[in-house]
């Protein structure tokens, strides 16, 4: 599935409903003044951050939305229902501009924000409204304002809900081509992937979810040795890591020397990216021979849940999945 970070749709809020004309008809009241009562607003378009979105991908198959109208005004002074509101729910980092001019119209950035982006068009009055002392019977009422019109360009800020970490041939890029459709570079030698690439996670169960396979970090990252700051300056923007180790290429004297020098780099870029909620993984569980430094692994990192897998032939992928929706779907802090 393509990642969709960008959709253009159209909006119209609600017209307000029309005043009624009317008048008071009751036995023995022969001359009753008008009652027409007045038309219900029309509904609002409302924009609305929630952690369920994580892509626009529901904006490629709908593209136009229309809140509800006001309700026309009746007798005996009663005013029409105003249309519901239409609330429109976008993932966090969702920019919102004008799709003509380009002018920005919002930026919604933390979750749980809401705008109102359209007004719905207000009712229109009835004719108990233009009575005066010398016009008691008028015949007139007001048609109801028409709703907003806008077209709008929805753009994805955020890279990905999820970054993939670890060093140079941990199997990012076979883990990101396994779970997704994204297709990276793959091959046996460090510095295999060169830019960020995404890939849509779609599990069937839940939301889908966006992948990043970033280029490894070596030592030194943080100063920029290898492709460090362009990596680390990307993570920044995720929510989850995924710390993806090479299972084959663990120390069994040191086995956590790989874990502990990426997690240093990130440390010496940025404090918080350490404050991240990070999934150890063990990769490349498939390889012969690799089961004894597993054990020493997780024996070693006690503190921490270590899931184990192939990328390559999918063991343990379902696993690691539902742990990834678990932490995306708790509340954005």
């Amino acid at each position: 599935m393509k990642f969709i970070d960008e959709a253009i749709i159209t909006v119209w809020s609600g017209n307000g409903g029309r005043g009624c004309v009317s008048f008071r008809r009751e036995k023995f009241i022969p001359r009753g003044g008008p009652d027409g009562g007045d038309g219900g607003k029309g509904g609002d378009i409302v924009l609305k951050t929630t952690s369920r979105k994580r892509t626009l991908y529901q904006f490629r198959y709908q593209k136009h939305f229309k809140a509800k109208n006001g309700a026309h005004g009746q007798g005996k002074k009663k005013t029409g229902k105003n249309g519901h509101d239409l609330i429109i729910e976008l993932p966090p980092g969702t920019l919102v501009t004008d799709a003509d001019s380009g002018k920005v119209i919002t930026d919604l950035v933390k979750c749980d924000e809401t705008f109102v982006l359209a007004r719905g068009g207000r009712g229109g009055q009835g004719n108990a409204r233009f009575k005066t002392s010398t016009h008691r019977a008028p015949r007139l009422a007001q048609p109801g304002e028409s709703g907003e019109t806008k077209t709008l360009k929805l753009e994805l800020k955020l890279l990905a809900d999820v970054g993939i970490i670890g060093l140079p041939n941990a199997g990012k890029s076979t883990l990101i081509t396994s779970v997704s459709s994204a297709r990276p570079k793959i091959g046996n030698y460090p510095f295999t992937t060169l830019f960020p690439s995404l890939g849509v996670v779609q599990t069937g169960w839940a939301e889908p979810f966006v992948v990043a396979d970033i280029p490894g970090l070596i030592k030194g990252a943080h100063k920029g040795t290898g492709l460090g700051i362009r990596f680390l300056r990307h993570i920044e923007r995720t929510r989850i890591l995924i710390h993806l180790i090479d299972v084959s290429a663990i120390d069994t004297d040191n086995p956590l020397h790989a874990y502990n020098t990426v997690n240093k780099e990130l440390a010496m870029y940025n404090q918080k990216l350490t404050e991240k909620p990070q999934i150890v993984v063990l990769n490349k569980i498939d390889l012969p021979d690799v089961r004894e430094a597993a054990k020493k692994f997780q024996n070693a990192i006690k503190e921490k849940q270590v899931i184990i897998i192939s990328a390559l032939t999918g063991q343990g992928i379902e696993n690691l999945n539902s742990k990834i929706i678990q932490l995306l779907d708790k509340p954005h802090e």
